[in-house]
């Protein structure tokens, strides 16, 4: 969770977060949402962070750059650590 304690390369326009509500399956991801939202909201105060949550979503993180780039994720099934570490490649961080 270190490596979001700082502000994220300007290039990342645009972090989505999908999950189901309930399911167990996204359970991590929830977890990731309600720890490490808040601390990079606090140092990316501008960056549009989406979280959708809808019955049977598979848990997935989207990341959209600059020209238009695209990379997501499937994080379904794994622990909060495992998503955050996942999470933190897909945004160039490790």
């Amino acid at each position: 969770m270190s490596s979001f304690s700082k502000a994220l390369s300007p290039a990342i326009r645009e972090i989505r977060i999908l999950c189901c509500q309930t399911g167990t399956a996204s359970a991590g991801t929830r977890q990731f949402i309600s720890s490490t939202y808040p601390i990079i909201k606090q140092h990316n105060p501008d960056l549009p962070i989406l979280i959708r949550e809808a019955k049977g979503t598979p848990a997935r993180v989207f990341a959209r750059f600059e020209r238009g780039v695209e990379k997501h994720i499937d994080v379904e099934n794994l622990p909060q650590g495992e998503v955050s570490s996942k999470v933190s490649q897909l945004l160039g961080l490790s």
